[in-house]
């Protein structure tokens, strides 16, 4: 089976997009690598579907340009510009087969009915969904008929294939395995993608790299490693996973909290602080002569977060697997410490 296509390179350039008194958009600039994709990031309205409809053709910007393998498409209709969306609504025509929703965007551009009903059977198989192509819409489940649609998207053989929250309408176990098979599907078929979600472990778990949006511009984008490690600014460190705020105070490059020193992290503030901690980062060790002391513990399941009251009186949360949790209850003593890696530091 021949499902590949060559990606191409997106450019969205400074991009305003204003309703009334409101900017959508605010000098929005991205860039996507031919094969890439990209997640963009943020809570509602700050922009990420904007940025998607613009790029589709669906809304225009009020300035800037959309480039397309290096051809500004800004005027471009939608109907022209080859790409394939998949949205949060799985709009499957009910009177049609799996097979001819599949199908339908091929012969919309008047492909041959073998042609096209072949190229629909191999889109479905590629989805994992080739024994169900005689079946209807109200026959499938919700997963199911996301997939379809991702492979109704897929068949055209667009040129950048836009994802628009498409699993916020799934439960969470359906959402986990199909997010993994949009990416698995992504990669097979190499087409350059966009991905919108307010979903940060979607966002982490399928991107080659993730843009963090808030009020209409692109705070950081980063590879989901580097993006949660180093986070650009106070924004993205409070967005993306969660963090205590720890008293702390920079000197020469370094953070002095809980007793400890570690790195600051570019766009630290000098003096006094308040550090980005993520739980992962914190250590807890049974101290009978430990100035903290546990306030609570959290089984999540694989990990837990252990809760601890320090010597200032504030709560800090260390997260470890369940089986080291298991040592610590309610007013054991213990001592806190920070493995050694940066913290971002901003103003109290």
């Amino acid at each position: 089976m021949s499902v590949g296509t060559n990606g191409v390179g997106v450019q969205l350039d400074e991009l305003t997009r204003v309703y009334g008194t409101t900017r959508a958009l605010d000098g929005f600039t991205l860039h996507i690598e031919p094969g890439e994709l990209v997640a963009l990031l943020g809570p509602s309205g700050c922009g990420k579907t904007t940025a998607l409809r613009i790029l589709a053709g669906l809304d225009e910007a009020t300035s800037g340009t959309v480039a397309v393998g290096g051809v500004d498409v800004s005027k471009v209709p939608a109907n022209k510009r080859d790409m394939g969306m998949v949205f949060q609504a799985y709009s499957l025509f009910p009177h049609l087969t799996v097979l001819d929703n599949v199908a339908f965007g091929l012969k919309m551009r008047g492909k041959a009915k073998r042609d096209r009903l072949s190229r629909a059977a191999d889109m479905l198989e590629l989805v994992g969904l080739g024994e169900l192509g005689g079946r209807y819409a109200k026959e499938l489940s919700g997963g199911q008929q996301q997939r379809v649609a991702l492979a109704r998207a897929l068949a055209i053989r667009p040129r950048v294939l836009l994802l628009d929250e498409p699993l916020s309408a799934l439960d969470a176990k359906v959402r986990t395995q199909l997010r993994d098979e949009i990416r698995r599907v992504q990669l097979e078929v190499g087409t350059t993608t966009l991905f919108v979600t307010h979903d940060q472990e979607e966002a982490l778990a399928v991107a080659d790299r993730v843009g963090v949006m808030n009020e209409g511009r692109l705070e950081q984008l980063a590879a989901p490693a580097d993006l949660y490690a180093n986070p650009a600014t106070p924004f993205v460190a409070e967005f993306v996973g969660l963090n205590n705020k720890v008293p702390a105070t920079v000197s020469g490059g370094s953070a002095s909290l809980l007793g400890v020193s570690v790195a600051a992290l570019p766009g630290s503030v000098d003096g006094a602080g308040v550090a980005m901690v993520r739980p992962e980062s914190v250590t807890v060790t049974a101290d009978p002569a430990g100035a903290s002391t546990v306030s609570s513990v959290s089984f999540l399941g694989a990990i837990s977060r252990v809760h601890i009251m320090v010597p200032d009186g504030s709560t800090v949360s260390a997260q470890m697997a369940s089986s080291a949790a298991r040592g610590f209850a309610p007013g054991d003593p213990v001592t806190v410490g920070i493995e050694p890696r940066g913290v971002l530091v901003t103003r109290p």
